[in-house]
């Protein structure tokens, strides 16, 4: 149990006979009193029973709240270095012009000590309000520092108390404590991000499963990941190309062009059934092509649209250092020129034959299929230096599979039911840079750097 003063009001003090010692502090400041005085009763018990006089094993939790100004902070650090006391932890939030300032200090004889006279009084010249509470120091910081620590992001359209409610519900029943919420955008999308912390017996794979159910009967996509400095320190994003970060399918595209859409449906939908292997299936598809000519490319890049949010989320990667590639199951005859309009450092995919300006049907080199494309991943993190743990992968489809699960982080993005369930994690929204809150990032973060949509 804490041995805790609550609410010294020091910028409306009175004479009121309070329990504790923020009390007796308090009415001290009020009538003027040299010095605090400490009471012999009426302070809150030790867990021991004791007096609850301030051990040097404990610490100072010191707390002002207040309409928020420049100077603050300084004037109460200075107080605190003219002391001469020990600096364990510090944090500071402001919301809506509302200062909520912290400072944790090792102090031995707390409530005796000359220090919170003087926070008293600076704090009543401030106009703001400070708590005291006497803390073991073992519960010191205001940081989750357990060695489970998670983040939990959600993204709506809308986010209201409804949805908070019920993720912070399912958090607290797997044993993990919400350590701090920030709001990351309030836009065209919202989303809010919960910083986690949980001991041995708190279970993040029963946790994701609760916001999996909570993501099934609300429009949200609520990701969990775990929290650590890999998470904000990503260097290199691999996209699927057709559904991901475009919203057509390419080869479709072409066959509608072509004439022949009714046929390569048939051969995909026989695909998706699992009568064919996907090498089979694209080689019969493509022998259906034969015959177009070499224009068709052309045609099908005037109808091509990104998705929303793509180049926003590319242009903001790219100030912000990360290399972009693009790794596709369709043609790179499509890809290289989408590489070139978006400035993105690689693109792969299969080439499709061009002979005397007409398709053959054939396609030239390896097939870009599931196992290609997690080689070209690594291929890719090889050549930048980045390790696998730096790498986000982002994909919607079975081809996508070996590529996510190779990553450090696989996004399934408006994606099929089997490849949200085994990515990591999973964006609904049509909306490509929402991605960008699951690194951490804020809607004021990307105006600082020129990146906001």
């Amino acid at each position: 149990m804490f041995l805790t003063a609550r609410r010294a009001h020091a910028a409306h003090a009175d004479h009121t006979a309070g329990h504790g010692a923020a009390a007796v502090l308090q009415a001290n400041v009020a009538e003027g009193a040299a010095a605090a005085t400490t009471p012999t009763t009426g302070r809150p018990a030790a867990t021991s029973g004791s007096k609850g006089a301030a051990t040097e094993a404990d610490a100072l939790l010191i707390t002002i709240t207040g309409g928020d100004k420049p100077g603050i902070t300084a004037q109460v650090a200075q107080i605190l270095a003219a002391a001469g006391v020990e600096l364990l932890d510090v944090e500071q939030v402001v919301v809506h012009g509302h200062l909520i300032l912290h400072f944790l200090v090792g102090l031995e004889g707390a409530w005796e000590h000359p220090l919170l006279k003087d926070l008293l009084w600076r704090a009543r010249a401030l106009g703001v309000e400070i708590d005291f509470d006497v803390v073991p120091r073992q519960t010191r910081s205001l940081s989750a520092t357990g060695p489970r620590r998670f983040a939990v992001t959600l993204v709506a359209r809308e986010l209201g108390p409804a949805v908070l409610a019920s993720a912070a519900e399912a958090i607290a029943s797997h044993g993990f404590n919400i350590d701090r919420i920030e709001r990351l955008a309030q836009g065209r999308l919202c989303s809010i991000e919960l910083l986690l912390s949980g001991d041995e017996s708190a279970d993040p794979r029963a946790l994701k499963a609760a916001l999996v159910e909570i993501e099934g009967r609300t429009p949200v996509d609520i990701a969990l990941q775990r929290e650590s400095l890999l998470r904000r320190s990503k260097r290199l994003v691999v996209m699927d190309m057709d559904s991901t970060l475009i919203q057509q399918e390419v080869i479709d595209e072409i066959a509608r062009v072509h004439g022949v859409f009714a046929e390569v449906a048939a051969v995909t939908e026989r695909a998706m059934q699992g009568e064919m292997p996907f090498g089979e299936a694209l080689r019969q598809r493509c022998a259906l092509l034969a015959g177009a000519p070499e224009s068709v490319f052309a045609t099908v890049l005037e109808r091509i649209e990104l998705t929303p949010g793509a180049e926003h989320f590319i242009r903001t990667l790219q100030r912000l250092g990360y290399k972009t590639a693009v790794v596709s199951g369709g043609f790179i005859q499509v890809a290289e020129p989408i590489r070139q309009q978006l400035g993105l450092d690689y693109a792969f995919a299969n080439q499709l034959e061009v002979i005397d300006g007409k398709l053959t049907g054939r396609l030239i080199g390896p097939i870009v299929d599931r196992a290609r494309k997690a080689d070209l991943l690594e291929s890719m993190a090889q050549a930048e230096r980045v390790s696998l743990e730096s790498v986000i992968a982002i994909g919607d489809g079975a081809n996508d599979l070996d590529m996510l699960d190779r990553a450090g982080l696989g996004i399934a993005f408006c994606a099929k039911r089997v490849v949200r369930e085994a990515a990591d994690t999973a964006i609904n929204h049509r909306q490509l840079d929402a991605v960008l809150y699951l690194l951490g990032i804020r809607d004021d973060d990307l105006r600082a750097v020129g990146g906001a949509g």
